[in-house]
């Protein structure tokens, strides 16, 4: 039985080579791999909202603390409103004398349409008819002025407008603020869900739409898209696409697009660098795993075949990676044989023995099952060398 790590074989004391390294290797078959582009992107908030005054006055009260999940037209802060107070009484004064007077002169009215011929004239009752109508103006200004008085009074109690978590207050008690000021007195932000925006190269665009039209690439039902964290996890959630970018940046070169990810345990944060992995269907290429190959100096990415019982040293192209593995567009065929273990010393034209093998999710080299009636340990799992 092959163990990994066995690399070339060992020359007996006498001199003479035991004959081929045996080594691991694995067969090579075009298969559909997920087409994936990974690009760079920045959270932003769902929503941000900057809180401000609406009225001038000195701040008696701070009605939450830094870190507390606010809902819509919950209170942030009161401003003294003794004034407005006073204001709104006097306003609802003037309302409730505008209609004393709309009354009196509606009553006018009446009063002289039934002496109209006898003691007053058609004048008088033009006059009175005018008085009554100024008296109704004056009525609807007065409940007007009322409304902002109480629109003022109101707005003493500055509330948060969306839901989401207070930020620090940048105003203390005791201070005066005015109304419609610059800076805001806090933030309330908005984290779930949350928006990423993403960054992709007009060039890149066009390689996917040329692999469409050519049928390398065949698009699935919808996008699939994933969030890799700054740590290197994998995000636990499926994002979505909310708007594509219609404009090319003259600067970069690149457009943008906004995915949008649910957020409950506030796991990603505004302004985080994140990476976006977007699947955007299938395509037909090969996968050569990644702890099987090598660089040269040109940073040719290149592997070795087995074939005659000969190592052969191959140079690939690769369009990208997929878990463990580069996906290969030339370079190797169907059927070939790859070497991904007894790579210790291995040289091109070296003879091997190859022995199939198996890679597992975490890139843990195993024999290949076999027949356990005619290899009972055939199943042990080994360690690889590289």
């Amino acid at each position: 039985m092959f163990m990994a790590g066995q690399g070339l074989a060992q020359t007996p004391p006498g001199g003479k080579p035991a004959g081929p390294a045996a080594v691991g290797t694995v067969t090579i078959e075009t298969q559909d791999v997920p087409y994936i582009r990974t690009l760079p992107g920045r959270a932003v908030a769902f929503e941000t909202g900057e809180i401000r005054a609406r009225v001038s006055g000195v701040v008696e009260e701070i009605l939450y603390a830094a870190g507390d999940k606010l809902e819509p037209g919950d209170p942030m802060f009161k401003i003294e409103d003794d004034s407005y107070t006073a204001a709104f009484a006097s306003a609802k004064a003037a309302v409730a004398g505008a209609e004393v007077q709309v009354q009196t002169t509606r009553a006018t009215v009446d009063r002289y349409k039934t002496l109209q011929g006898n003691a007053v004239s058609k004048a008088d009752l033009q006059s009175a008819e005018a008085a009554a109508a100024s008296a109704v103006a004056s009525l609807a200004a007065a409940q007007a002025a009322l409304d902002v008085a109480q629109l003022d009074l109101d707005r003493t109690t500055v509330r948060s407008p969306i839901a989401g978590i207070a930020g620090i207050a940048t105003v203390s008690l005791g201070a005066l603020v005015t109304a419609n000021q610059a800076d805001a007195l806090a933030t309330v932000t908005r984290l779930d869900p949350i928006y990423i925006d993403v960054s992709d190269s007009s060039a890149g665009m066009l390689r996917v739409r040329a692999q469409i039209d050519d049928g390398s690439l065949k698009l699935g039902t919808k996008v699939g898209v994933a969030l890799v964290l700054e740590n290197g996890e994998t995000y636990d959630g499926e994002g979505t696409v909310v708007v594509l970018g219609n404009v090319v940046s003259a600067t970069t070169g690149t457009f943008d697009l906004r995915v949008q990810f649910d957020n409950p345990k506030r796991l990603i944060l505004p302004g985080q660098f994140l990476r976006v992995k977007m699947t955007l269907g299938s395509t037909r290429a090969k996968l050569v795993p990644q702890r099987a190959t090598g660089r040269n100096s040109d940073g040719t990415l290149t592997v070795f075949v087995a074939k005659d019982g000969v190592a052969k040293k191959v140079a690939l192209t690769s369009s990208g990676s997929q878990d463990n593995a580069w996906i290969i567009t030339a370079g190797i065929e169907d059927g070939d044989l790859v070497i991904v273990d007894g790579l210790t010393n291995l040289r091109d034209g070296a003879a091997v023995k190859p022995v199939p093998v198996t890679i597992d999710a975490d890139g843990v080299v195993h024999d290949a099952v076999v027949d356990t009636a005619v290899a009972p340990d055939a199943t042990k799992p080994t360690t690889g060398n590289n």
